[in-house]
C-alpha cells in the first residue's frame, strides 16, 4: 500500500513523521525527511505544520529543522507511569543488579519488536546497544526472546513477520526456522540466553515476567561479556531472575498493560 493510502489515515501518516523525526536522534532538515519519506511534498509539509502546531513536533527556523516536541515528552512520561513495568519493576531491578553485579534490563515487546523499558547498569559498566526507551529486534535478543516464546500460534506469527532477521553476527538465529525451534527450548526451560546473537561478546539469560494465565508481559535479563564471565555463569542466575520476574508479575498482575505485538 503506498503512502497516500495508508490504512490508518492522516493518523498513521503523522506517525509515521514523528518515527522518521526520531530515527535520525537529532534535528533533521525537511530535504532528508522528504528524501526518506514516501509522501510528495506537500503531503509531507503539511503533516509537519499540523504536528509542529500540536507540539508534537518543534521547528528551529535559524537551521530549519525538526525535531521531536515537548508535548512527546509530558505522552511519553504517561505512558511510562501508566502502561510500562518500569515503575512496578523499580526495587526489583535494584535487587537482581546488586545481586549479581551485572546489567539488568527490563523490556516489553512493542509491535514485535524489543522496547527497553529500564535498565540498570553492571558495577563495572559495559557499553552495549540497550539503553532504556530503545526500540531493539526481538529474535536475536534474550529478552526478545523470552517473550516470543509465550505468544499463541496467531500472535507469533504475526510477530515472526515483523522481524528482518538480519545477520548481525555468526551466531544470529537468521530464519522464523530456526528461531522457532529455539522458542521451544525456551518454554521447556522457562528462560532463554542471548548468545552473542545482537552484539559480538554480549551474553544474557533472560526470563520472561508471566501472568497467572501465562502471558507474556514482559522479561528481564542479566547481561554480562564473553570477557568477564559465560553462558554458563549467567544460567546460573536463572532461579534469582525467574524468582524476580514472578513477583514483578504478582505485583503487576492488578495493572492492565497493551496488547502490543
Amino acid at each position: 500500500m503506498g503512502a497516500e493510502g495508508h490504512q490508518d489515515g492522516t493518523v498513521g501518516k503523522a506517525l509515521d513523521v514523528l518515527d522518521m523525526v526520531a530515527s535520525h536522534g537529532q534535528p533533521v532538515r525537511f530535504s532528508d525527511l522528504l528524501a526518506q519519506a514516501d509522501y510528495p511534498k506537500a503531503t509531507l509539509y503539511r503533516l509537519l505544520q499540523t504536528l509542529t502546531n500540536q507540539g508534537m513536533l518543534a521547528y528551529d527556523e535559524g537551521p530549519g529543522t525538526y525535531a521531536l516536541g515537548v508535548r512527546l515528552v509530558r505522552l511519553a512520561h504517561a505512558a511510562w507511569a501508566q502502561s510500562s513495568l518500569a515503575p512496578i519493576a523499580r526495587p526489583y531491578l535494584d535487587e537482581l543488579a546488586a545481586k549479581t553485579g551485572e546489567t539488568i534490563h527490563l523490556a516489553q515487546l512493542d509491535l514485535g519488536q524489543v522496547l527497553y523499558v529500564d535498565k540498570r547498569n553492571a558495577a563495572r559498566p559495559v557499553e552495549m546497544f540497550s539503553s532504556a526507551g530503545k526500540v531493539g529486534p526481538a529474535y536475536c535478543t534474550g529478552v526478545g526472546k523470552a517473550m516470543l516464546a509465550y505468544l499463541d500460534d496467531a500472535t507469533l506469527e504475526n510477530a515472526i513477520s515483523r522481524q528482518s532477521f538480519h545477520r548481525f553476527t555468526p551466531h544470529t538465529l537468521n530464519t522464523p526456522e530456526l528461531l522457532k525451534a529455539e522458542l521451544t527450548a525456551i518454554r521447556s526451560r522457562g528462560y532463554g540466553f542471548d548468545r552473542e546473537e545482537h552484539e559480538p561478546g554480549i551474553i544474557c539469560c533472560a526470563v520472561p515476567i508471566l501472568t497467572r494465565a501465562g502471558r507474556a508481559i514482559g522479561a528481564v535479563s542479566v547481561t554480562s561479556t564473553t570477557a568477564r564471565t559465560t553462558l554458563d555463569a549467567l544460567e546460573g542466575f536463572a532461579p534469582l531472575i525467574k524468582d524476580i520476574a514472578a513477583r514483578i508479575a504478582a505485583e503487576a498482575e492488578s495493572w492492565r498493560f497493551p496488547e502490543q505485538v
